[in-house]
């Protein structure tokens, strides 16, 4: 199997790259589609290719120098392991399933091998120790294997900028079987038919809904019907269930202090516990506005926000 060419992508601005990209679903969607990433949901993937929620042309400063450290990582991937890498200047598709597509960093020379090149922060170094590889990154890499049709992808790292770490990836065909079900069910069921999926419990989509819902109507209403009450019920069961659940931890929580008394700290073979005195200074806003109004004004910072309650 060989890919076909969507694109060729050598000195294409940023904008047509980003239109074409929303032809299909790449590397980068896939973890939201399976529900593993912090960043998107899979509503958000929807609106992005359904053209509902322009994907904003503003690159965090991660991503960005991600980009720019691209090539010093693939360098470094060869200086280390002897191989050779290349560009591929274009968006490949999968022959069969046109909505698969694939913007690979670097493909090794002689090999129908691929490269995946990251860079990331010194808090994430424990996702890479060992044969870990982040479950994002892994999909990806399969995502790239089932669009080209190659047999393994190596993925190298830059991690807190002075640790460089690459592992290979092999072709796992029941991993690929699974990403493309998923892909293939999210664009033929969703995309096509214009059916947005439900909004999930995963941070990305609350931070989706903040985005397009910022501010409330005030004193609108709606008329929700029966299924809001069964989300009702269902949120109000699982409220319940959490207090419990936090009584329960307190307790303890509360036994553990009581074994410790006045030790600062205590610990078993597998584990240490601290109990601690902590000082700590804030500012009393209250009787600052009452004394001293002026100052007060001059640094309070207002913030806008939509407050969720169920009566």
């Amino acid at each position: 199997m060989q890919a076909k060419v969507l694109v060729n992508t050598l000195n294409m601005d940023r904008e047509t790259w980003l239109a074409m990209r929303s032809k299909g679903i790449g590397g980068s969607d896939v973890a939201a589609l399976a529900g593993l990433s912090k960043w998107k949901s899979p509503v958000q993937v929807y609106l992005e290719k359904t053209g509902l929620l322009q994907k904003e042309d503003v690159q965090s400063d991660a991503a960005y120098f991600g980009n720019i450290l691209e090539d010093i990582v693939a360098k470094e991937f060869s200086l280390r392991t002897g191989l050779k890498v290349q560009r591929r200047n274009a968006i490949l598709q999968h022959p069969e399933y046109p909505w698969m597509l694939a913007n690979v960093d670097r493909l090794i020379v002689g090999e129908r091998v691929g490269l995946e090149c990251k860079t990331t922060s010194e808090y994430n170094k424990k996702e890479w120790e060992g044969d870990e590889i982040p479950a994002a990154y892994l999909l990806q890499c399969q995502h790239y294997m089932a669009v080209t049709g190659y047999e393994a992808w190596w993925i190298a790292v830059l991690i807190g900028g002075n640790k460089f770490v690459y592992k290979k990836v092999e072709r796992d065909e029941d991993i690929i079987h699974y990403i493309t079900t998923i892909e293939k069910d999210f664009w033929q069921e969703h995309v096509e038919k214009q059916e947005p999926p439900m909004f999930d419990g995963t941070e990305a989509s609350g931070e989706l809904l903040k985005q397009m819902y910022p501010d409330a109507l005030k004193d609108s209403f709606v008329s929700l019907g029966q299924q809001a009450e069964l989300l009702i019920e269902a949120r109000n069961q699982v409220e319940a269930e959490l207090k419990a659940l936090e009584k329960q931890k307190a307790e303890y929580e509360n036994k553990l202090k009581a074994m410790l008394g006045e030790n600062e700290a205590g610990g078993t073979e597998k584990y240490t516990i601290t109990w601690k005195s902590v000082t700590s200074k804030r500012i009393d806003s209250k009787k600052l506005q009452q004394e001293m109004p002026e100052i007060y004004a001059k640094y309070v910072k207002e913030s806008s926000s939509r407050r969720f309650a169920i009566k």
